[in-house]
């Protein structure tokens, strides 16, 4: 089958080329998937996207012109997808719902103990010759209380990390996890861990519901100085919100992988422009805050994963089956 691949860097092409024992027909193209560039996919039958691709109604609508069946994700998340619209226009989607949850559990960890030993700013003074370890101070990690959104595959084995530390552990979602509770984690009303936790770290899903959970309502009821780490979609977190907090000392620190209005900014090089988007030049300037550009996944095993399970369900498609892996609307 023909695969159009939008938004493809030269990572994608590797991962991809290596996981393709299908022997598909791969087309990589650079360009993001809109209503503007849908036209591109005309006479593919199959197409792939990513996380930064608009498949909007608009956009679907032409796709389903230009004869294009298959939506293929290559994430989880699908908030960029009109599921309703594909549905009605005949297009199956298919995402991955899961390729390395540890990568991203890491990754997690990783922004909390850089942000409570200040890793990041003390990096920066060694590279100019300042060893000066005022301004440095930081806290143990072991027995804080971490409050975790979300207890999913991600969330959970981010509860599992922080406990091999020694840390009290609550935890919000619909669904317990029995295991987690017999580990002596608590399961806690959502104004409750906020109220008692000294890390927040976020991994619920972005809905209707959850969008800017973290508002200044929310950050009004925390503790002083709580450092809050988000690795999973953007809009759960209200960023002027959380610029006003800290800048008065309410937040005490703040870990991103993940922006609300990253589309205009992430998985491209801007470093010869002058970034538009003031409220994330304010946030840059913070020395409190570390922010990476959504690459919480990016591992050579998340890379495998996805490219395996993508073409998988390419594959099933093509031979008139399912994989489990379809969203409905």
């Amino acid at each position: 089958m023909r695969l159009a691949i939008f938004s493809a860097k030269a990572y994608d092409r590797r991962s991809f080329d290596a996981a393709n024992v299908y022997a598909h027909d791969l087309v990589y193209l650079e360009e993001r998937l809109h209503a503007g560039t849908a036209a591109l996919a005309d006479g593919f039958e199959a197409i792939c996207v990513f996380a930064i691709d608009v498949v909007d109604r608009p956009t679907l609508t032409k796709l389903a012109r230009g004869g294009t069946r298959l939506v293929a994700l290559r994430c989880s998340g699908y908030n960029n997808v009109d599921v309703e619209a594909a549905e009605e226009l005949g297009v199956t989607v298919t995402r991955v719902p899961s390729y390395s949850p540890e990568a991203i559990a890491e990754h997690t960890i990783g922004l909390a103990l850089a942000l409570e030993r200040k890793i990041h700013r003390a990096h920066a003074r060694v590279r100019e010759g300042n060893f000066s370890l005022e301004g440095l101070l930081g806290h143990n990690i072991h027995r804080r209380t971490v409050g975790v959104v979300g207890t999913g595959r991600i969330g959970a084995l981010v509860a599992r990390i922080f406990g091999g530390f020694g840390c009290n552990l609550v935890a919000h979602d619909v669904r317990v996890d029995d295991d987690l509770v017999a580990s002596g984690l608590r399961y806690l009303p959502l104004a409750d861990l906020f109220s008692t936790s000294d890390i927040i770290t976020l991994h619920c899903p972005l809905t209707p519901e959850t969008r800017h959970m973290i508002d200044a309502d929310a950050l009004a009821t925390m503790r002083d100085g709580v450092m809050i780490i988000n690795t999973n979609r953007g809009a759960l977190v209200d960023t002027a919100a959380v610029i006003e907090a800290l800048k008065y000392g309410k937040l005490g620190s703040l870990g991103l992988d993940v922006y609300e209005e990253e589309d205009d900014l992430f998985f491209r090089d801007l470093s010869d422009q002058v970034i538009q988007d003031d409220v994330f030049s304010r946030l840059l300037t913070l020395l409190n805050v570390i922010v990476t550009g959504h690459q919480a996944f990016f591992t050579e095993e998340a890379l495998h994963a996805i490219a395996t399970t993508t073409l998988a369900n390419v594959t099933a498609f093509a031979a008139g089956r399912a994989t489990g892996n379809e969203i409905a609307a």
